[in-house]
């Protein structure tokens, strides 16, 4: 498939360089600018000890007290609001009326989608509102409320509102410092917090030493939720609203094919690695009565961030694989993607959830009657101020040296815990043998990058040396119009897939360093012709053909647009 995709080029897992590259430029490499929202300052702290004196009177490995970093919110004495609820209770909504009526605010959700929602939302209700997410910036004439995802949240500036969605992740170990970040670094005079119960005591502690008054409201679900006796049993027994979840993606096309070769159904489907556009118009036809695709297969991506109109959540399976070992569902995640059935506002009066198969009944019935764990632990992780400084006290040039060390010297309070890094680790080193600045290499450590997609990983590789070596990293046509085309098997999809990741990659990057990485607008428009053929494939060269005309217009009309 690739070669259909790639100008005189192929695919290949000995690197990314044939897919994507950079010419020779005359720009020096761009730093980064000191007033880059991606990283927690400590301007005062690089100000004082930048000289090398005195440098030992201060512990860089201290990070108990992690309310002090952001002078700006602690100026304020916030009124904090916890709405705590299950899911499809009306918690977020009644925030978001506040955050409306405000002069100036600011919304921080988990996903893009999220973001993108609610910026649709406050603009069409005559509110101007900036969009702000690691791949996009949509500022509108006038704006004083934004739209941002939760790592893009701005603690410099000052607001009388702001809303943070689904706050227990701030216990999440890979994403949670970026939610206790804006939980207390975040200058508001009102924060709503939306999320779950379990997120409330320990909420509370923390902010106990901030000074701040919280109130907590309590939200029931405003349609019922139903958990079923039998399980699903037989494939015919599916019906038209259906979700049914899967937590592979080699399973959920088994499950879309066994569906839809009944002849009663047709399936949009729904998983992390889809991009974004994607996964939104495949919830977009779900939801749509008129849609000939009104059975849903999809993963725990539907956890959050899609608005669906799901009336029966069935579970293919109660287990999980994390990463290390195969494990049961955590009753946090039973009743988060339980609850996305019975949405308040749609057409069906109540949600019901079951199994396919009788023996995981038990743990689905016990998991919904108990409540989730509280919260123990708030994430953090250490500003590149911090890292900066323990690199000059420790004398080492690699930045995976010095994260390690300072993960392993530094000290926290009980009530936090350090996100995993892993990730990063992974990114640093590959890129420290590079001749990149310490921020330089913290900045590419930050980046979405997916290092277990060979694809996704070799372009920051190759994004990584050619601004190492010229400065300026220029991306060329990757897809040539006269041979375009939708995938024809799965691994093609996936390629696709990756492909769309390196892209996502040079925009995020783009909006960090604009002057190095300048094909901004080719990047973009490569990534939505991604998304188009991606779409495609899912639609028409499914185990089914739609009969209606309709979709092949609709994509007739998007190739021609992207083209």
């Amino acid at each position: 498939m690739a070669s259909l995709l790639l100008r005189q080029r192929r695919v290949s897992v000995l690197g990314v360089s044939r897919i994507l590259q950079a010419v020779n430029g005359d720009s020096s490499r761009l730093q980064l600018e000191s007033n880059c929202r991606t990283f927690a300052r400590f301007g005062v702290i690089i100000r004082n000890y930048s000289s090398g004196k005195g440098t030992a009177k201060f512990d860089f490995t201290d990070l108990t007290r992690p309310h002090t970093w952001y002078p700006n919110a602690r100026k304020k004495q916030r009124k904090v609001f916890l709405h705590v609820g299950p899911t499809n209770s009306g918690k977020t909504y009644h925030a978001l009326k506040r955050l409306e009526s405000s002069s100036s605010g600011v919304y921080c959700g988990p996903l893009r989608l999220l973001a993108w929602e609610v910026a649709k939302r406050l603009n069409k209700a005559r509110v101007p509102c900036d969009l702000i997410t690691g791949q996009e910036k949509d500022e509108v004439d006038g704006a004083k409320h934004k739209a941002v995802t939760v790592e893009m949240a701005d603690v410099t500036s000052d607001y009388e509102c702001a809303v943070i969605d689904e706050i227990q992740m701030l216990g999440c170990k890979t994403r949670g410092f970026s939610f206790t970040r804006a939980l207390l670094g975040i200058a508001a005079d009102e924060l709503h917090l939306c999320g779950d119960a379990a997120a409330v005591p320990l909420i509370q502690e923390l902010l106990k030493v901030t000074g701040d008054d919280v109130q907590v409201r309590s939200y029931e679900r405003l349609l019922p939720l139903v958990p079923l006796e039998v399980p699903l049993g037989s494939f015919s027994n599916i019906r038209t609203g259906d979700c049914i979840v899967s937590f592979s993606r080699k399973e959920i096309y088994k499950l879309k094919k066994k569906i839809e070769t009944g002849g009663k159904h047709l399936c949009s489907v729904v998983y992390g690695s889809l991009p974004p556009e994607t996964r939104t118009r495949q919830a977009t036809m779900f939801n749509d009565a008129s849609s000939e695709f009104d059975v849903l297969v999809a993963s725990d991506a539907i956890g959050m961030g899609l608005n669906l109109n799901i009336s029966r959540i069935i579970f293919s399976t109660m287990k999980k694989f994390d990463g290390l070992e195969m494990r049961d569902l955590t009753v946090p995640e039973v009743k988060q993607i339980a609850g996305r059935s019975g949405r308040y506002g749609s057409k069906y009066p109540m949600g019901e959830v079951t199994c396919l198969d009788a023996e995981d009944l038990p743990l689905l019935h016990s998991s919904l009657k108990s409540a989730s764990p509280t919260l123990q632990q708030a994430g953090v992780f250490p500003s590149f101020d911090f890292i900066y400084m323990y690199s000059r006290l420790q004398q080492k040039r690699g930045l995976y040296q010095i994260l390690e060390d300072f993960l392993e010297n530094a000290k926290l309070s009980d009530n936090y815990f350090f996100a995993n890094c892993e990730e990063m680790l992974k990114v640093a080193a590959v890129i420290d043998e590079l001749p990149l600045s310490l921020q330089d290499k913290y900045l590419f450590c930050l980046s979405p990058v997916d290092m277990n997609d060979e694809i996704s990983s070799q372009g920051l590789t190759q994004f990584a040396e050619n601004y190492a070596k010229k400065g300026l990293v220029r991306l060329k046509e990757i897809f040539s119009p006269g041979s375009l085309q939708v995938p024809k098997t799965h691994s093609a999809l996936k390629e696709l897939e990756s492909i769309h990741k390196v892209l996502e990659l040079y925009v995020w990057l783009s909006f960090r360093l604009d002057e190095s990485f300048p094909d901004h607008e080719l990047a973009s428009s490569q990534k939505a012709i991604c998304s188009m053929l991606i779409e495609e494939f899912l639609e028409r060269l499914g185990f089914q053909n739609p009969t209606s005309r309709k979709l092949n217009s609709l994509m007739a009309k998007k190739r021609r647009q992207y083209l």
